[in-house]
Protein backbone atom coordinates (compact mmCIF):
# COMPACT_ATOMS: atom_id res chain seq x y z
CA UNK A 1 0.00 0.00 0.00
CA UNK A 2 1.10 3.44 -0.90
CA UNK A 3 2.65 5.79 1.83
CA UNK A 4 -0.02 8.73 1.96
CA UNK A 5 3.04 10.97 2.97
CA UNK A 6 4.63 10.13 -0.37
CA UNK A 7 1.51 12.13 -2.56
CA UNK A 8 3.35 15.03 -4.10
CA UNK A 9 2.16 18.42 -2.84
CA UNK A 10 2.09 21.33 -4.53
CA UNK A 11 1.79 24.45 -2.14
CA UNK A 12 0.50 27.56 -5.47
CA UNK A 13 1.82 30.75 -4.26
CA UNK A 14 1.74 32.47 -1.26
CA UNK A 15 1.14 30.70 1.96
CA UNK A 16 1.00 31.23 5.88
CA UNK A 17 4.69 29.97 7.09
CA UNK A 18 3.14 27.95 9.82
CA UNK A 19 0.89 26.10 7.48
CA UNK A 20 3.54 25.37 4.74
CA UNK A 21 5.76 24.15 7.79
CA UNK A 22 2.96 21.48 8.61
CA UNK A 23 2.78 20.33 5.24
CA UNK A 24 6.20 19.52 5.09
CA UNK A 25 6.05 17.75 8.27
CA UNK A 26 3.45 15.79 6.62
CA UNK A 27 4.16 14.94 3.54
CA UNK A 28 7.61 13.88 2.20
CA UNK A 29 7.41 15.87 -1.31
CA UNK A 30 6.35 19.43 -0.67
CA UNK A 31 6.67 22.25 -4.13
CA UNK A 32 6.63 25.76 -2.96
CA UNK A 33 6.06 28.35 -5.97
CA UNK A 34 5.84 31.46 -3.55
CA UNK A 35 4.47 33.04 -7.27
CA UNK A 36 1.12 31.33 -9.05
CA UNK A 37 2.83 30.80 -12.38
CA UNK A 38 2.95 26.84 -12.94
CA UNK A 39 5.52 27.31 -15.50
CA UNK A 40 8.48 27.54 -12.79
CA UNK A 41 7.31 24.08 -12.30
CA UNK A 42 9.24 21.38 -14.28
CA UNK A 43 6.89 19.77 -16.88
CA UNK A 44 7.62 16.23 -15.64
CA UNK A 45 6.94 17.59 -11.62
CA UNK A 46 4.09 19.44 -12.81
CA UNK A 47 2.53 16.06 -13.73
CA UNK A 48 3.29 14.15 -10.58
CA UNK A 49 1.41 16.25 -8.23
CA UNK A 50 -1.78 15.26 -6.51
CA UNK A 51 -2.71 18.04 -4.47
CA UNK A 52 -2.26 21.67 -4.19
CA UNK A 53 -2.60 23.78 -0.88
CA UNK A 54 -3.28 27.29 -2.08
CA UNK A 55 -5.10 30.81 -0.55
CA UNK A 56 -7.03 33.09 -2.35
CA UNK A 57 -7.78 31.85 -6.53
CA UNK A 58 -6.49 29.22 -8.61
CA UNK A 59 -7.77 29.19 -11.81
CA UNK A 60 -9.31 26.33 -13.91
CA UNK A 61 -6.49 26.61 -16.46
CA UNK A 62 -4.03 25.61 -14.15
CA UNK A 63 -6.24 22.69 -12.67
CA UNK A 64 -5.62 21.52 -16.60
CA UNK A 65 -2.15 21.37 -16.03
CA UNK A 66 -2.05 19.34 -13.43
CA UNK A 67 -3.33 15.90 -14.61
CA UNK A 68 -2.45 13.88 -11.62
CA UNK A 69 -4.52 16.08 -9.10
CA UNK A 70 -7.01 14.58 -6.89
CA UNK A 71 -7.52 17.53 -4.11
CA UNK A 72 -7.63 21.10 -3.73
CA UNK A 73 -7.00 22.62 0.26
CA UNK A 74 -7.90 26.13 0.01
CA UNK A 75 -6.05 28.20 2.82
CA UNK A 76 -9.76 30.45 3.99
CA UNK A 77 -13.17 29.62 3.94
CA UNK A 78 -14.24 32.05 1.61
CA UNK A 79 -13.70 29.82 -1.63
CA UNK A 80 -15.00 31.77 -4.21
CA UNK A 81 -11.16 32.12 -6.19
CA UNK A 82 -11.57 28.42 -7.07
CA UNK A 83 -14.59 26.94 -9.66
CA UNK A 84 -15.04 23.79 -7.19
CA UNK A 85 -18.41 23.24 -9.39
CA UNK A 86 -15.60 22.70 -12.54
CA UNK A 87 -13.18 20.88 -9.88
CA UNK A 88 -15.74 18.00 -9.51
CA UNK A 89 -16.57 17.24 -13.22
CA UNK A 90 -12.78 16.33 -13.43
CA UNK A 91 -13.21 14.30 -10.29
CA UNK A 92 -10.92 16.50 -8.07
CA UNK A 93 -12.20 17.13 -4.36
CA UNK A 94 -11.99 20.88 -2.94
CA UNK A 95 -11.80 21.81 0.98
CA UNK A 96 -11.67 25.09 2.93
CA UNK A 97 -11.48 25.95 6.43
CA UNK A 98 -14.67 26.69 7.96
CA UNK A 99 -15.08 27.43 11.88
CA UNK A 100 -11.39 27.70 12.86
CA UNK A 101 -11.35 31.23 11.99
CA UNK A 102 -15.31 32.01 12.67
CA UNK A 103 -14.55 33.89 16.47
CA UNK A 104 -11.29 35.15 14.93
CA UNK A 105 -13.56 36.76 11.81
CA UNK A 106 -16.70 37.81 14.53
CA UNK A 107 -14.75 39.63 17.46
CA UNK A 108 -13.17 41.92 14.59
CA UNK A 109 -16.48 42.56 12.91
CA UNK A 110 -17.49 43.41 16.49
CA UNK A 111 -14.17 45.72 16.89
CA UNK A 112 -14.26 47.26 13.57
CA UNK A 113 -17.69 47.98 14.07
CA UNK A 114 -17.15 50.14 17.50
CA UNK A 115 -14.61 51.30 15.80
CA UNK A 116 -16.58 53.16 12.97
CA UNK A 117 -19.84 54.30 15.40
CA UNK A 118 -17.47 55.51 17.82
CA UNK A 119 -14.69 56.87 16.12
CA UNK A 120 -12.27 55.52 17.99
CA UNK A 121 -9.22 54.93 15.47
CA UNK A 122 -9.37 59.63 15.21
CA UNK A 123 -9.54 59.58 19.19
CA UNK A 124 -6.64 57.36 19.69
CA UNK A 125 -5.05 59.59 17.17
CA UNK A 126 -5.96 62.54 19.07
CA UNK A 127 -4.60 61.26 22.00
CA UNK A 128 -0.87 60.09 20.31
CA UNK A 129 -0.35 63.52 18.86
CA UNK A 130 -0.82 65.62 21.94
CA UNK A 131 -4.18 67.36 20.60
CA UNK A 132 -5.56 66.07 24.17
CA UNK A 133 -3.45 68.30 25.97
CA UNK A 134 -3.04 71.10 23.17
CA UNK A 135 -6.64 71.08 21.74
CA UNK A 136 -8.65 69.85 24.68
CA UNK A 137 -11.34 66.71 24.37
CA UNK A 138 -12.23 64.71 21.86
CA UNK A 139 -15.49 65.75 20.67
CA UNK A 140 -18.39 64.38 21.22
CA UNK A 141 -19.04 61.10 18.70
CA UNK A 142 -22.02 61.68 16.38
CA UNK A 143 -23.15 58.10 17.04
CA UNK A 144 -23.43 55.14 19.64
CA UNK A 145 -24.18 51.78 19.97
CA UNK A 146 -27.30 52.66 22.21
CA UNK A 147 -30.63 52.17 20.95
CA UNK A 148 -29.29 50.73 17.44
CA UNK A 149 -30.12 47.92 15.05
CA UNK A 150 -28.01 45.58 13.14
CA UNK A 151 -28.53 43.87 9.86
CA UNK A 152 -26.67 41.29 8.83
CA UNK A 153 -25.93 40.13 5.07
CA UNK A 154 -24.97 36.69 5.53
CA UNK A 155 -26.43 34.97 8.45
CA UNK A 156 -23.95 31.93 8.10
CA UNK A 157 -21.03 30.53 11.08
CA UNK A 158 -19.64 33.86 10.55
CA UNK A 159 -22.72 36.04 10.87
CA UNK A 160 -24.62 34.15 13.48
CA UNK A 161 -21.24 34.18 15.55
CA UNK A 162 -21.14 38.29 15.34
CA UNK A 163 -24.72 38.65 15.91
CA UNK A 164 -24.89 36.59 19.48
CA UNK A 165 -21.95 39.00 20.35
CA UNK A 166 -23.91 42.03 18.95
CA UNK A 167 -26.87 41.14 21.37
CA UNK A 168 -24.63 41.47 24.31
CA UNK A 169 -24.68 45.11 23.30
CA UNK A 170 -28.29 45.69 23.56
CA UNK A 171 -28.87 45.93 19.75
CA UNK A 172 -31.80 44.79 17.61
CA UNK A 173 -30.29 42.70 14.96
CA UNK A 174 -31.90 41.70 11.53
CA UNK A 175 -30.73 39.78 8.36
CA UNK A 176 -31.09 38.83 5.19
CA UNK A 177 -29.73 35.30 3.45
CA UNK A 178 -30.45 33.86 0.23
CA UNK A 179 -33.18 31.67 2.28
CA UNK A 180 -34.70 32.56 5.80
CA UNK A 181 -33.23 30.32 9.09
CA UNK A 182 -35.56 28.31 11.01
CA UNK A 183 -33.36 28.45 13.91
CA UNK A 184 -33.32 32.28 14.71
CA UNK A 185 -35.72 34.72 15.95
CA UNK A 186 -33.99 37.70 14.39
CA UNK A 187 -36.23 39.58 11.63
CA UNK A 188 -35.73 38.90 8.22
CA UNK A 189 -35.89 40.81 4.90
CA UNK A 190 -36.38 39.14 1.74
CA UNK A 191 -34.09 41.61 0.07
CA UNK A 192 -30.99 43.57 1.30
CA UNK A 193 -32.40 46.88 0.52
CA UNK A 194 -35.07 46.16 2.49
CA UNK A 195 -32.81 45.38 5.44
CA UNK A 196 -30.67 48.47 4.78
CA UNK A 197 -33.75 50.66 5.33
CA UNK A 198 -34.84 48.61 8.66
CA UNK A 199 -31.28 49.56 9.95
CA UNK A 200 -29.09 51.84 11.43
CA UNK A 201 -25.74 49.16 10.36
CA UNK A 202 -26.02 47.05 7.75
CA UNK A 203 -22.60 44.75 8.22
CA UNK A 204 -21.39 42.27 5.51
CA UNK A 205 -20.41 38.65 6.28
CA UNK A 206 -21.60 36.93 2.89
CA UNK A 207 -19.32 35.42 0.79
CA UNK A 208 -17.98 36.66 -2.65
CA UNK A 209 -18.52 35.17 -6.03
CA UNK A 210 -21.76 36.07 -9.07
CA UNK A 211 -25.00 36.10 -6.35
CA UNK A 212 -23.05 38.53 -4.14
CA UNK A 213 -21.04 40.60 -6.70
CA UNK A 214 -21.82 44.42 -6.23
CA UNK A 215 -24.81 43.74 -3.96
CA UNK A 216 -24.35 46.64 -1.81
CA UNK A 217 -24.84 49.40 -4.70
CA UNK A 218 -26.30 52.90 -4.95
CA UNK A 219 -30.18 52.12 -4.12
CA UNK A 220 -29.38 49.75 -1.03
CA UNK A 221 -26.96 52.78 0.49
CA UNK A 222 -29.61 55.08 -0.62
CA UNK A 223 -31.82 52.78 1.56
CA UNK A 224 -29.24 52.80 4.62
CA UNK A 225 -29.60 56.75 4.65
CA UNK A 226 -27.69 59.56 5.23
CA UNK A 227 -27.41 58.11 9.26
CA UNK A 228 -26.39 55.22 8.45
CA UNK A 229 -23.18 52.66 8.74
CA UNK A 230 -21.72 49.82 6.88
CA UNK A 231 -19.68 47.31 7.94
CA UNK A 232 -17.87 45.08 5.71
CA UNK A 233 -15.68 41.99 6.78
CA UNK A 234 -17.19 39.76 3.88
CA UNK A 235 -15.84 39.97 0.35
CA UNK A 236 -14.87 43.12 -0.99
CA UNK A 237 -16.67 42.16 -4.52
CA UNK A 238 -19.62 42.60 -3.04
CA UNK A 239 -19.87 46.09 -2.58
CA UNK A 240 -19.80 49.03 -5.38
CA UNK A 241 -16.55 50.82 -4.38
CA UNK A 242 -17.95 53.60 -6.88
CA UNK A 243 -21.48 54.05 -5.51
CA UNK A 244 -19.88 53.91 -1.61
CA UNK A 245 -17.50 56.45 -2.17
CA UNK A 246 -20.20 58.96 -3.88
CA UNK A 247 -22.31 58.15 -0.59
CA UNK A 248 -19.69 58.78 1.91
CA UNK A 249 -18.23 62.24 -0.01
CA UNK A 250 -21.74 63.35 -0.33
CA UNK A 251 -23.44 62.22 2.64
CA UNK A 252 -25.44 59.50 1.44
CA UNK A 253 -24.39 57.42 4.25
CA UNK A 254 -22.66 58.47 7.11
CA UNK A 255 -19.93 56.29 7.78
CA UNK A 256 -17.84 52.67 6.63
CA UNK A 257 -15.80 50.09 8.39
CA UNK A 258 -14.25 48.40 5.72
CA UNK A 259 -11.75 44.81 5.99
CA UNK A 260 -11.88 44.08 2.68
CA UNK A 261 -11.69 45.64 -0.77
CA UNK A 262 -12.46 45.07 -4.62
CA UNK A 263 -8.78 45.33 -5.67
CA UNK A 264 -6.61 43.80 -2.24
CA UNK A 265 -4.26 45.43 -1.70
CA UNK A 266 -5.11 48.76 -4.00
CA UNK A 267 -7.70 50.73 -1.56
CA UNK A 268 -9.17 53.70 -3.64
CA UNK A 269 -7.51 56.81 -3.10
CA UNK A 270 -10.94 58.26 -2.77
CA UNK A 271 -11.58 55.99 0.45
CA UNK A 272 -8.03 56.95 1.93
CA UNK A 273 -9.01 60.56 2.07
CA UNK A 274 -12.07 60.28 3.59
CA UNK A 275 -12.43 60.91 7.54
CA UNK A 276 -15.76 59.11 7.78
CA UNK A 277 -14.03 55.45 7.09
CA UNK A 278 -12.24 53.05 9.10
CA UNK A 279 -9.95 50.93 6.53
CA UNK A 280 -8.21 47.50 7.68
CA UNK A 281 -5.67 45.36 5.25
CA UNK A 282 -7.82 42.32 5.46
CA UNK A 283 -6.94 41.26 8.91
CA UNK A 284 -10.16 39.77 9.95
CA UNK A 285 -8.50 36.08 10.89
CA UNK A 286 -5.17 37.58 11.04
CA UNK A 287 -3.79 36.20 14.52
CA UNK A 288 -1.31 33.82 14.48
CA UNK A 289 -3.14 31.22 16.52
CA UNK A 290 -6.06 31.14 13.64
CA UNK A 291 -3.67 30.97 10.50
CA UNK A 292 -2.43 27.88 12.18
CA UNK A 293 -5.80 26.40 12.60
CA UNK A 294 -6.11 26.78 9.38
CA UNK A 295 -3.21 25.47 8.01
CA UNK A 296 -3.44 22.43 10.16
CA UNK A 297 -7.17 21.79 8.88
CA UNK A 298 -5.34 22.23 4.91
CA UNK A 299 -3.05 19.48 6.31
CA UNK A 300 -5.82 17.21 7.89
CA UNK A 301 -7.86 17.43 4.85
CA UNK A 302 -4.73 16.78 2.21
CA UNK A 303 -4.07 13.55 4.97
CA UNK A 304 -7.44 12.35 5.17
CA UNK A 305 -7.42 12.03 1.69
CA UNK A 306 -4.87 9.80 0.47
CA UNK A 307 -5.58 8.18 3.87
CA UNK A 308 -8.48 7.11 2.49
CA UNK A 309 -10.83 8.71 5.20
CA UNK A 310 -13.60 11.13 5.17
CA UNK A 311 -12.63 14.71 4.40
CA UNK A 312 -13.43 16.73 7.38
CA UNK A 313 -14.18 20.01 5.50
CA UNK A 314 -15.66 19.50 1.83
CA UNK A 315 -17.13 22.53 0.14
CA UNK A 316 -20.68 21.73 -0.78
CA UNK A 317 -19.95 21.39 -4.68
CA UNK A 318 -17.33 18.42 -3.72
CA UNK A 319 -19.92 16.71 -1.29
CA UNK A 320 -22.34 16.83 -3.85
CA UNK A 321 -20.50 14.75 -6.07
CA UNK A 322 -19.70 12.46 -3.91
CA UNK A 323 -15.85 13.99 -3.28
CA UNK A 324 -15.79 13.30 0.52
CA UNK A 325 -13.39 10.21 0.55
CA UNK A 326 -10.72 9.20 -2.23
CA UNK A 327 -11.51 6.04 -3.95
CA UNK A 328 -9.34 2.75 -3.45
CA UNK A 329 -7.07 2.14 -5.91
Amino acid sequence: MTDPSDAPVLVFGPYNADGLAELKARFAHVHHLSEKNLSLLPAGERETIRAVAVAGTFENTDMADLPALEIVGHFGVGYDGIDAAHAATLGVAVTNTPDVLTDEVADTAVALTLMTVRELHHAEAHARSGDWETKGPYPLTRFSMRRKSVGIMGLGRIGLAIAHRLESFGVTIHYHNRSKRSDVAYPYHATLADLAEAVDILLIAAPGGASTDRAVDATVLQRLGPDGILVNIGRGSTVDEAALIEALQSGGIAAAGLDVFADEPRIPAELRALRNTVLLPHVASASRDTRIAMGDLVADNLSRWFAGEDLATPVPESAEAGLVRRAKG
